[in-house]
């Protein structure tokens, strides 16, 4: 990462009855590669009396990644899925045209404690799939591509790098990588990646041109290619990137797409609550936020 761009600190997000640690969109860049929002959620112990519930909201415009690296959610979609998520795991939904989803521990934890940590991921659609029909896809641990070179533990979460395809069913030319190592050593992949490239540190550190950054922080690259830093000891690292889309992506609260006029009629349709219904758990739902009381 001799060619930072960028540096990201994650910022406090209140997502309910939930803190995360945000990371895009930023101010100063809204997104990387199709990458639009990505918020590092946890690690928090949740007691016998909480629970994580985020209730029924909706989306339009992007596909959904979780990834979790403790803990339990239980999935529900309007689709009629119903998927536990582990950690490992990759949680792959598809908004499309419209889809409504909640997020909740599930019933046989809820009266336990409960550590949750994890990555709660948007990837925007290429324009003429925005509209799509969604679609809801669930990949074991055992599924996505791992592998070890020169002491560094590998993991293709999705899309393709490294000559490897992960089994999540993306839409665009991207990346989302695992990286950890137990000892400090030089790493240089940039032959490997393409696009924009951001570098998020989960634990431990990078250095690069003699500086040194730390958990929490997002490094931004000027080109992909020039991908080098020295990984330190005991460190786990995220790499998101891939191709950027050449029209601009608006979001507003839960969607996303590339024309305003969709986003508004999704405003409308949740306002009427015409969005379709999540089987056996339709009964609350999250408001638009200027409904709110």
């Amino acid at each position: 990462m001799s060619n930072i761009d960028l540096i990201i600190e994650e910022r406090a997000a209140d997502i309910g009855d939930f803190l995360v640690g945000r990371l895009l969109p930023f101010r100063q860049k809204r997104m990387v590669g199709p990458f639009i929002y990505i918020d590092h959620m946890g690690p928090v112990k949740l007691n016998a009396r909480d629970n994580f519930d985020v209730l029924p909201h909706p989306h339009i415009g992007l596909s959904t990644l979780t990834f979790l690296f403790e803990g339990s959610i239980m999935h529900r979609d309007s689709l009629g899925n119903q998927k536990e998520i582990k950690p490992g795991e990759v949680n792959w939904m598809t908004a499309g045209k419209g889809i409504v989803h909640s997020e909740r521990t599930p019933e046989y934890l809820r009266d336990s404690e409960l550590m949750m940590h994890g990555l709660q991921i948007w990837v925007a659609l290429p324009k003429d799939l925005e509209k799509m029909t969604p679609e809801f896809v669930h990949i074991p641990k055992s599924e996505i591509p791992s592998w070890s070179d020169n002491n560094i533990e590998y993991r293709l979460i999705a899309g393709e790098a490294f000559g490897k395809t992960s089994p999540v069913p993306v839409y665009s030319k991207l990346y989302m990588i695992e990286l950890k190592s137990s000892q400090k050593q030089k790493i240089a992949i940039g032959e490997h990646l393409y696009g924009e490239s951001g570098l998020y540190i989960l634990q431990g550190g990078v250095e690069t041109k003699g500086q040194k950054f730390g958990p929490k922080q997002m490094l931004v690259t000027k080109d992909s290619q020039l991908c080098e830093f020295t990984i330190l000891e005991n460190s786990i690292i995220y790499l998101f990137g891939g191709e950027p889309f050449p029209e601009e992506r608006f979001i507003d609260w839960n969607f996303v797409a590339s024309d305003k006029e969709f986003i508004s009629e999704a405003k409308a349709r949740w306002e009427k609550q015409t969005f379709p219904k999540i089987p056996g758990d339709d009964q609350e739902h999250i408001p638009y936020p200027s409904l709110k009381k």
